[in-house]
């Protein structure tokens, strides 16, 4: 319930770039859905509260936002957050919503692909990642998570590592309940800048070079990032129902090329 989240809950880095509309979120009345949309402005695309009358379209959610309208339900956290992630990252949120309209055009609306899967996951769940020297994935791809966190700590502190977006809508959900352990799925690119990474992945969501299939994404524990959780001990970092080790076989894609045009 809204009155039930302290507005101290969005203190946490992982609400940083949405700290534009805090007022949204610590308020004590929800935004309505007109009023968010004025507020946001999003251009061609405007927030349509979801009602039956609004589904009775017959369309995919997705073909609607191509058509303009996202369906959002009133007095919900979820779609809520969806619509400041489209304020705040509009172009990765068009790209995402491209790419499934070219899948739902070729296979129909009922069946989903892996790549489709990707996509979902990546706007549910979606963080950007930027590293300056792919060589400090080394420890993530073997899932050395002490080495990642601990030994990496000062990349970390220096941006060397850095969060560049926290993406996914449904993660910052979750992240209203403060006990909760989350894990972002991750596109990386290697680059100094974060709105340059951002633009990175976008640019190569709309192009089809990422997100063919779930198994692209690297997976983090977020709340491993140093100053992230208020509990990160060695028995913290231990824990391997969290920092899961690396199954067999699997192996992750190369760095997203940071694009010096951004």
């Amino acid at each position: 319930m809204r009155a039930e989240v302290a507005a101290a809950t969005f203190d946490h880095p992982l609400f940083a770039q949405i700290a534009e509309f805090r007022d949204l979120l610590t308020g004590p009345e929800w935004p309505s859905v007109p009023s968010l949309d004025r507020r946001l402005a999003l251009g061609d695309k405007r927030l349509a509260e979801q009602t039956d009358a609004l589904l009775a379209d017959g369309l995919h959610y997705e073909t609607r936002i191509a058509l303009g309208a996202i369906a959002t339900r009133a007095d919900n956290w979820h779609d809520l957050f969806n619509a400041l992630v489209w304020a705040r990252y509009p172009a990765l949120k068009r790209a995402l919503n491209a790419q499934q309209c070219r899948h739902i055009e070729g296979r129909g609306g009922h069946q989903r692909n892996r790549a489709q899967a990707a996509l979902t996951q990546f706007d549910e769940s979606g963080v950007v990642v930027r590293v300056m020297d792919a060589a400090l994935l080394q420890p993530w791809d073997a899932h050395d998570w002490d080495a990642l966190f601990v030994a990496q700590a000062d990349a970390w502190a220096d941006g060397r590592i850095a969060i560049a977006a926290v993406f996914g809508h449904a993660l910052m959900e979750q992240a209203l309940l403060t006990d909760r352990l989350l894990v972002g799925k991750c596109v990386v690119v290697q680059g100094c800048d974060d709105a340059g990474a951002v633009t990175a992945v976008a640019r190569a969501v709309q192009d089809g070079r990422v997100l063919g299939d779930p198994l692209e994404l690297r997976p983090l524990p977020l709340m491993g990032v140093p100053g992230w959780w208020a509990r990160q001990d060695a028995r913290f970092y231990a824990d391997a129902r969290y920092f899961r080790p690396l199954r067999e076989g699997r192996v992750y894609p190369d760095v997203t090329g940071h694009d010096q045009r951004s």
